[in-house]
């Protein structure tokens, strides 16, 4: 991997955007449970204009090689979709968080099931399966039977993620490095 200095317009732009995602993401571990219904929100609306989107091409024949009848159908279920979530963004939050419990739950099972039934592993490794799957079927019945909570653990993880990628950003761009994948014209032979 070769090293080349960003551009300055460069580095402000990476300083100010890691400063906006600090900030959000203070927001979003200060207020986890509104910022996923937010995500919820913001999510409906994308729905709303790829539905609008895929009417528009079905109508009017735009789409290369797809039938327009098609296409203008799944422009409606999304407006529907979409319309439903936009009016109703709390319920559409918990039902997107009782659909990830069920989920987990489902792969928690699946990591116990792996971990009696692996004979080829070490113990250690069978017991660790068991044991995170087993804290998967817990989790999913605690975000299950209280899907408030569930929403604000959601909300959490997201804040971190997004604070940590704020400091990432900062740190790129005050140090004005940025990394290739390409190597460098000295590295090759």
């Amino acid at each position: 991997m070769s090293e080349s200095k960003s551009p300055g317009w460069m580095r402000g732009a990476q300083i100010g955007l890691g400063a906006i995602a600090i900030i959000l993401s203070i927001y979003v571990i200060a207020f986890p449970a509104i910022s996923v219904v937010t995500i919820i929100y913001l999510l409906a609306i994308i729905l709303l204009v790829v539905g609008i989107f895929e009417i528009i091409t079905g109508i009017f024949g735009l789409g290369a090689n797809r039938s327009r009848w098609g296409s203008v159908g799944l422009g409606v279920l999304a407006l529907i979709i979409s319309g439903i979530a936009l009016a109703f963004p709390v319920s559409t939050t918990y039902f997107v968080i009782i659909l990830l419990a069920i989920a987990l739950l489902f792969i928690g099972i699946s990591r116990i099931i792996r971990g009696v039934g692996d004979k080829h592993s070490r113990g250690w490794a069978r017991a660790f399966s068991i044991g995170v799957g087993a804290l998967a079927i817990v989790l999913s019945f605690f975000i299950m039977f209280a899907p408030h909570l569930g929403a604000a653990l959601v909300g959490v993880i997201l804040g971190i993620a997004l604070l940590i990628l704020g400091i990432e950003i900062i740190v790129s761009g005050i140090s004005g490095r940025r990394m290739s994948m390409m190597p460098s014209r000295g590295m090759e032979r």
